[in-house]
């Protein structure tokens, strides 16, 4: 896709499948489509955004969400595109749909779009993002393999503690406070040795105080085969035209240095560290790669931690990840709702934040990561149709899309027979 006044997209089926095909989608559309989306996601730096998407927005009511559905299907899945879909669907094929979406509609969930009332694109395809080329072919970029590396340890950054702030304010804890029994509690239970911070107590795992840029540093340097990080993002606005300032909130002090601007007491570490190290800041400098070589699969669930494709240029941290090593990346595409806010709005002891971590480190220790996902992601629509209950609402397993640097190759890859087939 390409921003150019009105949206210019283009298809093709990497195994000649059907025939490529390109379309035209006036600017009128595209920004009332656009805007309508963004007033239904939770917006926490407006007074009550996160109550309105709760309540009144269009994605907290399955028939307002469905309508909004079939709307953006109309403006962003051309007919002759949804018609080869749906020739394969009535065959029994569900293709692996791969989109490059323009910075304007980069927030666009393509999983949910509805071209009939009954039958989403996530109910006929397997849905991911594909990396822009020139990430996926800098200069200098190594890329690690997951396969090659699946035995060594799962660094796991969760919900740190950011100095200065308490657990109650804007980037205090994104999981509340944590017991044995939980749902995540027990996921981290189960890596035993593999995991890194080691604990004997995998509530110790959680809010922890030494888990800054070195440590994590050191952690990726040993050797990892996967990086998760659980806790805060903040993205700079994308008028502004800097991805690079994208930060992620760890456990480090003013005294660190960086890049990033000092926040109370507290540094972030920032895309532009990631990616440029201590380049112009030591006498000696070293590439961010070298400093934090990033594993083959990354999750980053955050707020907004997919923002980069809102840019122009994406040098945020998705494209940080990418450029240290990174084949794949599960981030998000807005703000994620926490669990304590479905509690406040209605899902009273459920922990949707917390199983959706869950998910996503268990489909990063799969063969196909990307199918993993997207069978979590159907298993919730089909939660959402049947309970019709805030608690099973887009507003947060939408969020989520995965990033790929790998190429199709196959027809194998290309198009996945469904399991009943």
């Amino acid at each position: 896709m390409a921003d150019a006044g009105d949206l210019y997209l283009s298809w093709h089926w990497a195994v000649g499948t059907d025939a490529p095909g390109v379309a035209v989608i006036p600017e009128e559309q595209v920004a009332a489509a656009v805007a309508r989306f963004a007033a239904a996601l939770p917006r926490p730096d407006v007074g009550g955004g996160i109550e309105s998407a709760f309540t009144t927005g269009e994605l907290a009511s399955y028939d307002a969400e469905n309508g909004l559905a079939q709307d953006l299907s109309r403006v962003f899945l051309p007919f002759r595109l949804a018609e080869q879909l749906h020739r394969l669907w009535t065959a029994g094929v569900r293709p692996l749909v791969r989109v490059q979406p323009s910075p304007r509609v980069a927030r666009i969930p393509w999983e949910l779009l509805a071209p009939d009332p009954a039958v989403r694109l996530l109910d006929i395809a397997d849905v991911g993002l594909l990396a822009p080329a020139g990430l996926v072919h800098g200069p200098g970029r190594t890329a690690r393999s997951w396969a090659a590396d699946r035995e060594l340890p799962v660094v796991a950054v969760l919900d740190p503690r950011v100095p200065g702030f308490r657990a109650d304010s804007a980037l205090g804890s994104v999981l509340g406070r944590m017991d044995a029994a939980a749902p995540l509690a027990r996921r981290v239970g189960e890596y035993g040795d593999r995991l890194l911070p080691a604990v004997s107590d995998p509530v110790d795992a959680f809010r922890r105080t030494d888990l800054d840029r070195d440590w994590l540093g050191r952690a990726l340097r040993a050797g990892a085969s996967r990086l998760v990080y659980v806790g805060h993002v903040t993205a700079a606005a994308p008028e502004s035209g800097r991805s690079e300032e994208a930060r992620l909130h760890l456990a480090c002090t003013a005294e660190t240095s960086g890049f990033a601007p000092v926040d109370r007491i507290h540094r972030p570490l920032s895309a532009k560290d990631l990616i440029l190290g201590t380049h112009a800041a030591a006498a000696d400098p070293a590439d961010g790669a070298r400093l934090w070589p990033i594993p083959g699969r990354v999750a980053l669930i955050a707020c907004e931690s997919g923002g980069d494709l809102r840019f122009g240029e994406a040098l945020g941290l998705l494209a940080a990840m990418i450029h240290g090593g990174a084949e794949l990346v599960t981030a998000t595409r807005w703000t994620l709702p926490t669990d304590l806010a479905f509690q406040r709005f209605g899902a009273a002891g459920s922990h949707p934040l917390q199983d959706a971590v869950c998910a996503i480190d268990a489909a990063h220790e799969q063969s196909d990561p990307v199918a993993a996902l997207l069978h979590w992601q159907r298993e919730r629509l089909a939660a959402w149709r049947d309970t019709r209950q805030v608690r099973d609402s887009p507003l947060l397993w939408a969020a989520f899309a995965t990033v790929d640097t790998r190429q199709c190759s196959s027809l194998w890859t290309a198009c996945r027979w469904p399991s009943w087939m």
